[in-house]
């Protein structure tokens, strides 16, 4: 039966061509969109680490025995809030309390000894001035007796001389004459008396001085050991109470404890013993190590980033997002660490805990696919 459609070469060779024109007009559209998209679109290139936790803004700080002893009472609750200076925990303390007492009744029987010194000290001062004045008086006095005693003489000469004149004339007896003789000797012998008593006034003032002096000496040297005493004592009333209050564990810092031992009264602890860590109320962080291939020259502050939570599924609760806010410049442990500031620091589905782990996204660039196969082509051919 002959054919409805005869085929001829010529119409073969006109399909081969139609279909081959048709493939290059495609490939070429397939060329110019990829080129299109290569050199306009943009791909946004990650830096990750799968090792990253939140972190408190504040260093945590530990709870460390201060003292070695025996535990009167424990008060580390896990999760309690606790103020600076909140007793912690509290150690056997009767020796040291009762060294404290006894040092303090020890002071307190100096001070009346003190105070009768500096009384005996202020007696002597003033007695001292009290025989000065008597003495001022007195020799006054003694000078006043002297001038009446050498008138007295006087007025007996002046009688003697008469005497003697009237004696040489007869006209009285010679008793009468060794009478005014005996009272003129006698007036001249009070004289004397008294210029010697009076003479004597000031030696024996000074030795009163001297002997005050040396006294209150003694008094001034008793009392510098006394405050001497008085001193070592009030130091070590200190210490004792240093030592005291050492037997009292107290928060160094307000916040939550994190961690704390389980003792019970009658335990013994070393000193240094770690038994908790305080964390203090603060902003949360994300901490993240990267390794110094991706963070060096590529990562820098204000970076976007992504937070996901390990235990917090990411479809579920949805990411934080973040943005980095500090790189650190050195390697340690052969990580370089990266502090990165959450965005949205109040999120209601995820609780934002202390050292909750997760991963870390950063956005270094956006780079187009040409840039991005020319730059892998470079790296290739430099490394040969």
């Amino acid at each position: 039966m002959p054919a409805a459609f005869p085929i001829t070469g010529h119409s073969l060779r006109a399909d081969r061509g139609f279909l081959a024109t048709a493939f290059l007009l495609a490939g070429l559209a397939i060329l110019a969109a990829w080129s299109a998209w290569a050199f306009s679109a943009a791909i946004t290139r990650y830096e990750v680490s799968d090792s990253a936790r939140l972190e408190v803004s504040g260093a945590a700080s530990p709870v460390e025995a201060s003292e070695s002893g025996t535990v009167k009472a424990s008060h580390l609750v896990l999760g309690q809030r606790v103020e600076a200076g909140q007793i912690l925990l509290e150690l056997d303390d009767q020796d040291q309390r009762l060294a404290w007492k006894q040092e303090q009744t020890h002071h307190a029987e100096l001070e009346p000894q003190l105070a009768a010194l500096e009384s005996q000290v202020d007696s002597e001062t003033t007695g001292q001035l009290d025989e000065q004045q008597v003495l001022t008086y007195s020799k006054s006095g003694a000078d006043a007796q002297v001038r009446q005693a050498r008138i007295d003489a006087d007025l007996a000469t002046q009688e003697l001389q008469r005497a003697e004149k009237l004696h040489a004339a007869g006209l009285i007896p010679q008793a009468d004459l060794e009478k005014a003789q005996a009272a003129a000797a006698g007036k001249r012998a009070q004289i004397e008396n008294l210029q010697q008593a009076a003479q004597r006034l000031s030696p024996e003032l000074k030795v009163r001085a001297t002997d005050r002096t040396a006294r209150k000496r003694q008094i001034l040297a008793d009392i510098a050991k006394l405050q001497a005493d008085m001193a070592t004592s009030s130091a070590a009333v200190d210490r004792l109470r240093y030592e005291w209050e050492r037997r009292k564990l107290r928060a160094t810092v307000s916040g939550v404890l994190t961690e704390c031992a389980v003792l019970h009264p009658g335990e013994h602890i070393s000193e240094g013993q770690q038994l908790g860590v305080i964390l203090p109320q603060g902003k949360v962080q994300v901490v993240a190590d990267f390794d110094p291939a991706s963070a060096f020259g590529k990562l820098h502050a204000g970076q976007a980033a992504t937070v996901r939570l390990n235990g917090f599924p990411w479809a579920q609760f949805g990411v934080l997002p973040a943005h980095v806010a500090r790189v650190a410049g050195e390697i340690r442990n052969g990580k370089v660490r990266v502090e990165l500031a959450l965005d949205q620091p109040n999120n209601p589905r995820i609780p934002l805990q202390h050292g909750l782990p997760g991963s870390v996204e950063v956005e270094v660039e956006r780079i187009t696919p040409a840039a991005l196969l020319l730059r892998s082509a470079g790296q290739t051919l430099g490394a040969h």
